[in-house]
Protein backbone atom coordinates (compact mmCIF):
# COMPACT_ATOMS: atom_id res chain seq x y z
CA UNK A 1 0.00 0.00 0.00
CA UNK A 2 1.18 3.77 -0.67
CA UNK A 3 2.07 6.18 2.16
CA UNK A 4 -1.49 7.76 3.68
CA UNK A 5 -3.93 5.11 2.12
CA UNK A 6 -3.49 2.97 5.48
CA UNK A 7 -6.29 2.43 7.64
CA UNK A 8 -5.43 1.20 11.33
CA UNK A 9 -7.47 -2.16 10.22
CA UNK A 10 -5.43 -2.62 6.86
CA UNK A 11 -1.92 -3.32 8.66
CA UNK A 12 -2.04 -6.95 9.32
CA UNK A 13 0.72 -7.81 11.56
CA UNK A 14 3.56 -6.49 13.23
CA UNK A 15 6.29 -6.75 10.77
CA UNK A 16 3.57 -5.48 8.18
CA UNK A 17 3.72 -2.59 10.77
CA UNK A 18 7.50 -2.57 10.75
CA UNK A 19 7.59 -2.05 6.82
CA UNK A 20 5.29 1.06 6.96
CA UNK A 21 7.40 2.83 9.30
CA UNK A 22 10.19 1.34 7.76
CA UNK A 23 9.26 3.37 4.65
CA UNK A 24 8.84 6.42 6.57
CA UNK A 25 12.06 6.21 8.10
CA UNK A 26 11.29 4.95 11.20
CA UNK A 27 12.96 1.84 12.29
CA UNK A 28 11.65 0.25 14.84
CA UNK A 29 12.21 -3.37 16.57
CA UNK A 30 10.04 -6.37 17.16
CA UNK A 31 9.11 -5.17 20.22
CA UNK A 32 8.01 -1.71 19.10
CA UNK A 33 5.95 -2.75 16.21
CA UNK A 34 4.47 -5.62 18.18
CA UNK A 35 3.21 -3.01 20.61
CA UNK A 36 2.21 -0.21 18.20
CA UNK A 37 0.23 -2.75 16.35
CA UNK A 38 -1.64 -3.81 19.06
CA UNK A 39 -2.57 -0.41 19.91
CA UNK A 40 -3.54 -0.03 16.38
CA UNK A 41 -5.94 -3.23 16.23
CA UNK A 42 -7.36 -3.52 19.90
CA UNK A 43 -7.99 0.65 19.74
CA UNK A 44 -6.19 1.33 23.06
CA UNK A 45 -3.57 3.90 23.80
CA UNK A 46 -0.50 3.52 23.88
CA UNK A 47 1.60 4.51 26.59
CA UNK A 48 6.05 4.90 25.61
CA UNK A 49 8.22 5.71 28.32
CA UNK A 50 11.96 6.43 28.37
CA UNK A 51 14.60 8.23 28.09
CA UNK A 52 14.17 11.78 26.35
CA UNK A 53 15.21 11.71 22.15
CA UNK A 54 15.07 7.27 21.75
CA UNK A 55 12.20 8.36 18.86
CA UNK A 56 8.59 8.00 21.38
CA UNK A 57 7.34 11.39 19.91
CA UNK A 58 8.58 9.88 16.61
CA UNK A 59 6.62 7.30 16.25
CA UNK A 60 3.17 9.16 16.87
CA UNK A 61 4.47 11.37 14.20
CA UNK A 62 5.41 8.24 11.96
CA UNK A 63 2.25 6.49 12.57
CA UNK A 64 0.14 10.10 11.71
CA UNK A 65 1.99 9.55 8.43
CA UNK A 66 1.57 6.30 7.47
CA UNK A 67 -2.22 6.53 8.06
CA UNK A 68 -2.70 9.47 6.38
CA UNK A 69 -4.18 11.31 9.89
CA UNK A 70 -3.78 14.44 11.27
CA UNK A 71 -1.60 14.60 14.21
CA UNK A 72 -3.04 16.35 17.18
CA UNK A 73 -0.65 16.73 19.61
CA UNK A 74 -0.92 17.83 23.29
CA UNK A 75 1.91 19.33 24.44
CA UNK A 76 1.97 18.62 28.27
CA UNK A 77 3.07 20.80 31.34
CA UNK A 78 2.30 21.67 34.46
CA UNK A 79 -0.91 23.64 35.60
CA UNK A 80 -3.07 22.25 32.48
CA UNK A 81 -6.77 22.26 32.75
CA UNK A 82 -10.14 21.89 31.54
CA UNK A 83 -10.05 24.84 28.96
CA UNK A 84 -6.47 23.98 27.88
CA UNK A 85 -7.33 20.18 26.61
CA UNK A 86 -10.98 20.08 26.00
CA UNK A 87 -13.03 22.91 25.04
CA UNK A 88 -13.43 26.55 25.77
CA UNK A 89 -16.29 29.27 24.97
CA UNK A 90 -15.13 32.29 22.61
CA UNK A 91 -16.27 34.70 24.66
CA UNK A 92 -14.91 37.96 22.31
CA UNK A 93 -17.15 36.20 19.53
CA UNK A 94 -19.88 35.98 21.53
CA UNK A 95 -19.52 39.54 23.03
CA UNK A 96 -19.75 40.60 19.54
CA UNK A 97 -22.92 38.73 18.87
CA UNK A 98 -24.50 39.78 21.77
CA UNK A 99 -23.72 43.42 20.70
CA UNK A 100 -24.81 43.15 17.28
CA UNK A 101 -28.15 41.64 18.39
CA UNK A 102 -28.66 44.33 20.00
CA UNK A 103 -27.86 47.12 17.56
CA UNK A 104 -30.35 45.17 15.67
CA UNK A 105 -33.16 45.35 18.33
CA UNK A 106 -32.76 41.76 19.11
CA UNK A 107 -34.54 41.46 22.71
CA UNK A 108 -35.68 37.18 22.99
CA UNK A 109 -33.04 37.02 25.82
CA UNK A 110 -33.60 33.09 25.32
CA UNK A 111 -33.03 33.15 22.01
CA UNK A 112 -30.09 34.93 22.39
CA UNK A 113 -28.75 32.84 25.27
CA UNK A 114 -29.41 29.91 22.88
CA UNK A 115 -27.36 32.00 19.66
CA UNK A 116 -24.41 32.40 21.90
CA UNK A 117 -23.89 28.25 23.10
CA UNK A 118 -23.49 27.96 19.13
CA UNK A 119 -21.00 25.18 17.66
CA UNK A 120 -19.84 28.31 16.11
CA UNK A 121 -18.70 30.14 18.98
CA UNK A 122 -16.76 26.92 20.69
CA UNK A 123 -13.05 25.96 20.16
CA UNK A 124 -12.05 23.18 20.56
CA UNK A 125 -8.91 21.82 22.51
CA UNK A 126 -6.65 19.42 21.50
CA UNK A 127 -9.22 16.46 23.47
CA UNK A 128 -12.23 17.35 22.18
CA UNK A 129 -10.68 18.24 17.75
CA UNK A 130 -8.91 14.09 18.73
CA UNK A 131 -12.81 12.87 19.08
CA UNK A 132 -14.12 14.85 15.99
CA UNK A 133 -11.75 14.36 14.09
CA UNK A 134 -11.27 10.61 12.07
CA UNK A 135 -8.84 9.37 11.63
CA UNK A 136 -6.40 11.19 13.57
CA UNK A 137 -3.40 10.27 15.51
CA UNK A 138 -3.72 12.10 19.34
CA UNK A 139 -0.05 12.73 20.89
CA UNK A 140 -0.45 13.47 24.55
CA UNK A 141 3.37 14.23 25.15
CA UNK A 142 5.05 14.24 28.07
CA UNK A 143 2.27 13.47 30.21
CA UNK A 144 4.76 13.00 33.55
CA UNK A 145 4.64 17.04 33.14
CA UNK A 146 1.68 17.70 34.00
CA UNK A 147 -0.34 17.21 37.12
CA UNK A 148 -1.83 14.32 38.97
CA UNK A 149 -5.51 16.23 38.42
CA UNK A 150 -5.04 16.18 34.61
CA UNK A 151 -4.38 12.79 34.40
CA UNK A 152 -7.92 12.21 35.65
CA UNK A 153 -9.27 14.57 32.55
CA UNK A 154 -7.60 12.49 30.24
CA UNK A 155 -8.64 8.68 31.89
CA UNK A 156 -12.30 10.44 31.52
CA UNK A 157 -11.73 11.06 27.96
CA UNK A 158 -9.74 7.76 27.02
CA UNK A 159 -12.26 5.76 28.48
CA UNK A 160 -15.24 6.21 26.05
CA UNK A 161 -13.61 8.59 23.85
CA UNK A 162 -16.56 10.81 24.37
CA UNK A 163 -16.49 14.40 26.09
CA UNK A 164 -20.00 16.26 27.91
CA UNK A 165 -20.45 19.77 26.87
CA UNK A 166 -23.34 20.92 29.37
CA UNK A 167 -24.63 23.61 26.64
CA UNK A 168 -24.55 21.29 23.79
CA UNK A 169 -24.63 17.82 24.88
CA UNK A 170 -22.45 14.68 24.39
CA UNK A 171 -19.57 14.57 21.56
CA UNK A 172 -18.44 11.13 20.81
CA UNK A 173 -16.13 9.82 18.56
CA UNK A 174 -17.53 7.80 15.45
CA UNK A 175 -13.75 5.52 15.65
CA UNK A 176 -11.66 6.13 18.54
CA UNK A 177 -8.54 7.75 17.45
CA UNK A 178 -4.85 6.21 17.77
CA UNK A 179 -3.61 7.50 20.66
CA UNK A 180 0.34 7.53 21.87
CA UNK A 181 0.93 9.03 25.30
CA UNK A 182 4.59 9.46 26.14
CA UNK A 183 6.43 10.15 29.48
CA UNK A 184 9.92 10.34 30.60
CA UNK A 185 9.23 9.38 34.03
CA UNK A 186 10.14 12.99 35.49
CA UNK A 187 7.40 11.15 37.79
CA UNK A 188 5.11 7.93 38.37
CA UNK A 189 1.83 8.19 36.48
CA UNK A 190 -1.58 6.72 38.61
CA UNK A 191 -2.44 3.03 37.58
CA UNK A 192 -5.57 4.20 36.71
CA UNK A 193 -3.97 5.49 33.46
CA UNK A 194 -1.43 2.93 32.98
CA UNK A 195 -4.44 0.27 32.61
CA UNK A 196 -6.12 2.02 30.36
CA UNK A 197 -2.90 1.73 27.96
CA UNK A 198 -0.64 -1.00 26.55
CA UNK A 199 2.72 0.14 27.34
CA UNK A 200 6.36 -0.17 26.32
CA UNK A 201 9.15 0.93 27.64
CA UNK A 202 12.02 2.24 24.78
CA UNK A 203 16.01 1.49 25.28
CA UNK A 204 18.64 3.46 23.25
CA UNK A 205 18.97 1.46 20.39
CA UNK A 206 21.74 -1.33 19.93
CA UNK A 207 24.77 -0.04 17.74
CA UNK A 208 24.09 -1.16 14.51
CA UNK A 209 20.31 -0.41 15.04
CA UNK A 210 21.21 3.35 15.89
CA UNK A 211 23.67 3.04 12.72
CA UNK A 212 20.82 1.79 10.44
CA UNK A 213 18.68 5.03 11.59
CA UNK A 214 21.76 7.28 10.89
CA UNK A 215 22.02 6.28 7.46
CA UNK A 216 18.11 5.78 7.04
CA UNK A 217 17.83 9.47 8.07
CA UNK A 218 20.67 11.17 6.47
CA UNK A 219 21.73 9.90 2.88
CA UNK A 220 24.28 11.66 2.36
CA UNK A 221 26.56 9.67 5.85
CA UNK A 222 29.03 7.45 5.05
CA UNK A 223 28.79 4.25 7.19
CA UNK A 224 32.08 4.88 8.45
CA UNK A 225 30.96 7.78 9.83
CA UNK A 226 27.65 6.49 11.31
CA UNK A 227 29.87 3.87 12.96
CA UNK A 228 31.87 6.37 14.31
CA UNK A 229 29.11 8.73 15.74
CA UNK A 230 27.07 6.25 17.00
CA UNK A 231 29.83 4.27 18.57
CA UNK A 232 30.83 7.53 20.56
CA UNK A 233 26.98 8.06 21.05
CA UNK A 234 26.91 4.93 22.97
CA UNK A 235 30.45 5.91 24.80
CA UNK A 236 28.60 8.57 25.87
CA UNK A 237 25.47 7.39 27.42
CA UNK A 238 27.40 5.13 30.00
CA UNK A 239 29.72 8.82 31.07
CA UNK A 240 27.85 9.77 33.85
CA UNK A 241 26.50 12.86 31.64
CA UNK A 242 23.60 15.34 33.25
CA UNK A 243 21.80 14.69 29.96
CA UNK A 244 23.38 11.49 28.20
CA UNK A 245 22.16 12.13 24.16
CA UNK A 246 19.64 10.49 22.59
CA UNK A 247 18.88 9.05 18.88
CA UNK A 248 17.46 12.17 18.11
CA UNK A 249 20.85 14.00 19.35
CA UNK A 250 22.97 11.45 17.54
CA UNK A 251 21.15 12.17 14.11
CA UNK A 252 21.35 16.41 14.75
CA UNK A 253 25.16 15.18 15.40
CA UNK A 254 25.84 13.57 12.42
CA UNK A 255 23.82 16.02 10.49
CA UNK A 256 26.31 18.95 11.86
CA UNK A 257 29.21 16.95 10.96
CA UNK A 258 28.07 16.78 7.57
CA UNK A 259 27.16 20.00 7.10
CA UNK A 260 30.77 21.02 7.13
CA UNK A 261 31.94 18.40 4.62
CA UNK A 262 33.25 15.56 7.17
CA UNK A 263 32.78 11.89 5.91
CA UNK A 264 34.51 10.60 9.58
CA UNK A 265 34.76 11.49 12.87
CA UNK A 266 38.06 14.07 14.12
CA UNK A 267 38.48 15.04 17.82
CA UNK A 268 38.88 18.89 15.89
CA UNK A 269 35.21 18.40 14.46
CA UNK A 270 33.66 16.63 17.26
CA UNK A 271 35.08 19.20 19.72
CA UNK A 272 33.61 22.35 17.36
CA UNK A 273 30.02 20.12 16.85
CA UNK A 274 29.12 18.90 20.39
CA UNK A 275 26.75 21.59 20.42
CA UNK A 276 24.21 19.85 18.29
CA UNK A 277 25.07 16.64 20.67
CA UNK A 278 25.08 17.59 24.58
CA UNK A 279 22.79 20.79 25.68
CA UNK A 280 24.34 21.13 29.14
CA UNK A 281 27.32 23.12 30.21
CA UNK A 282 28.71 20.70 32.68
CA UNK A 283 28.44 17.60 30.19
CA UNK A 284 30.59 19.60 27.93
CA UNK A 285 33.32 20.73 30.51
CA UNK A 286 32.74 16.48 31.32
CA UNK A 287 33.49 15.29 27.37
CA UNK A 288 36.10 18.06 26.59
CA UNK A 289 38.04 17.47 30.01
CA UNK A 290 38.14 13.39 29.64
CA UNK A 291 38.86 13.81 25.40
CA UNK A 292 36.31 12.91 23.32
CA UNK A 293 35.79 9.37 23.00
CA UNK A 294 37.03 7.32 19.81
CA UNK A 295 34.04 6.20 17.72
Amino acid sequence: MLRGTVKASDVESPGHLGELLDRCAYLADEGLATAAFLALRMGRPLLLEGEAGVGKTELARTLATVLGAPLIRLQCYEGLDGPQVLYDWDFARQLLHLKAAEASGATDAARLEGEVYDRRFLIARPLLRAVETQPSVLLVDEVDRADVEFEAILLEVLSDFAISIPELGTVRAQSPPVVVLTSNRTRELHDALRRRCLYHWLEHPSFEREVAILLRRLPGCSRTLAEQVAGAVGRLRGAGLVKPPGVAESIDWAEALLTLGARELDPGLAAATLGALLKHREDHETVLGRGFPDG
